[in-house]
């Protein structure tokens, strides 16, 4: 009986560690090549064939003749094997993305590439345990009740899974952090593989000596290299949350970046200036349409707060703000590193999902601007780039409103742009394009500034009046309606919207 329930506790633990794994997977790769479809099908795909192959020996390993010393045994080398590549994890995640920079190999390729080395092992050694604990289950299960061992050890094995993704996503990661995550993972795979081990070789604890010598020798190791030091500031559960003092000497300049995009970039004294620019645009736009005047404004995403803090100082409190950001230790950051101080003015941060709160206002809640600046990796999130998001926004505006929305792609190829832009067309009368003529921005990735609008400005060309100087242009109506009415370009819809699919021509450019 105690080898039952011991058999069975091993196998919801190992399971659940195994998913752990793998949803901690895309936290340690977003700092180096963000959240994307691609990143978390390479991590399944890896996982999942780690395990395959893990269940495949582990099978194998259930054949001769029955010994139930042995078989505690091998369920132990398999866990300490699980526990030592977990550790290599560590060991080897700072430097594989580097290598393979060097390789120069597309972000695609290094993100399998990079999932391979430090997550198939780990998933294949713990993939062992299952057919193993399962055949020794059924040898010391009384005879004629194999069909309900092997059920029972089924049902543990997806409960484990079902728990493991609970921990990780609500709670592991944003209280201990990705990397202390690992080491949880590891010293419980190490602890299981004792008890095996253990009772394996008659409670004769010398074999412990190699194993335990490895782990922590591994452990000095990753501790020596910095491996154990996340370089988030914070891992909430959306990003790994990075500050950084990017000012000259005596000026309080820091960035904000979410995973590995960097969204914004404050300075202590000088609120005003406005250091990205698209930011720099929407303040300038805005200018021109509206003048003096405070417009009414709705923020998808606040990143580091930029134009909010911007625009608390330039209308000294008295613009109608309200920013939804999802995540509510970003707001937190912002206000502790990055001198957001929403205090005695008109701004409300809703800490929730923009298209959820953005439709849950009241009828007649309307605003001049709404200002699309969320992303998910380098492309925005694809509920909140259909026709029917667009309508929402449309109906949310007042009749002289606009719409603004900050787009990353291919400077030469930019699919996903003309596709958006052909869905706004349906949701708008006029929909612009602009840019900064600057080469350096027109490399493989642009950021351009997309608007939707019923009273669009006759400009052309715009300089900016305030600030860095900096001007944008505007793509030539006639072309731009041309090379979007292209009918290979899909109208993007709750029920399709292929984003990644369209910024592939991006996503597959190489790592630099």
């Amino acid at each position: 009986m105690i080898f039952q329930i011991l058999l069975a506790i091993t196998i919801l633990a190992s399971s659940a560690c195994g998913l752990i794994i793998e949803i901690v997977a895309g936290r340690l790769l977003a700092p180096v090549f963000g959240m994307s479809l691609y990143t978390w099908t390479s991590i399944i795909a890896v996982v999942l064939a780690g395990l395959s192959v893990g269940h495949w020996i582990g099978g194998h390993l259930t054949r001769g003749h029955f010994v139930k010393r042995a078989q505690f045994i091998k369920i132990g080398f398999a866990l300490f094997l699980s526990s030592l590549t977990s550790l290599l994890i560590l060991l080897l995640l700072d430097f594989i993305p580097r290598i393979l920079q060097m390789a120069n190999l597309s972000v695609i390729n290094a993100i399998l590439v990079s999932s391979v080395i430090l997550f198939f092992l780990p998933s294949l050694f713990v993939g062992i345990v299952s057919p193993l604990a399962t055949k020794l289950a059924i040898d010391i299960h009384p005879q004629g009740e194999t069909g309900v061992v092997i059920g029972r050890m089924y049902a543990l094995g997806s409960a484990g899974a079902i728990l493991g993704a609970l921990l990780a996503g609500y709670f592991l990661i944003s209280t201990l952090g990705s990397r202390n995550t690992v080491i949880l993972v590891a010293v419980i795979y190490f602890a299981l593989g004792s008890v095996f081990f253990l009772i394996g070789y008659k409670q004769n604890a010398k074999v412990m000596i190699i194993p335990l010598a490895i782990g922590v020798s591994m452990m000095a190791g990753a501790q020596k290299i910095g491996a154990l030091k996340s370089q988030c500031v914070t891992e909430s559960n959306y990003f790994c949350i990075q500050i950084q003092d990017v000012g000259m000497a005596g000026a309080e300049t820091r960035l904000i970046a979410l995973d590995h995009l960097v969204h914004s970039i404050n300075e202590k004294d000088q609120p005003k200036r406005l250091h990205s620019p698209y930011v720099h645009f929407v303040d300038e736009y805005i200018s021109l349409r509206f003048g003096d005047r405070p417009p009414q404004s709705f923020f998808i995403g606040g990143g580091g707060f930029s134009l909010p803090r911007a625009w608390i100082a330039k209308y000294q409190g008295k613009a109608d703000i309200t920013i939804a950001e999802i995540d509510p230790q970003v707001t937190d950051i912002a206000k502790a590193k990055l001198w957001f101080s929403p205090n005695g003015s008109q701004t409300k941060v809703i800490h929730g999902d923009a298209r959820y709160e953005l439709n849950k206002l009241a009828d007649d809640v309307k605003f001049d601007l709404v200002f699309g600046d969320a992303f998910h990796d380098i492309s925005i999130p694809e509920h909140l780039v259909t026709q029917e998001f667009n309508d929402l926004v449309a109906r949310r505006l007042h009749d002289d409103g606009v719409y603004l929305v900050n787009v990353v792609d291919n400077a030469k190829r930019p699919l996903f742009l003309l596709s958006y832009v052909k869905t706004l067309q349906r949701s708008f009368d006029k929909v612009e394009v602009w840019f900064e003529p600057d080469p350096r921005q027109q490399g493989m990735r642009t950021t351009f500034i997309v608007v939707g609008t019923n009273t669009p400005l006759e400009d052309g060309f715009i300089n900016a009046e305030n600030g860095f100087e900096r001007s944008w242009w505007r793509w030539p109506n006639t072309k731009l309606i041309s090379a979007s009415a292209n009918q290979q370009l899909p109208i993007l819809t709750d029920d399709r919207a292929p984003v990644d699919k369209l910024m592939s021509g991006l996503l597959l450019g190489n790592l630099h």
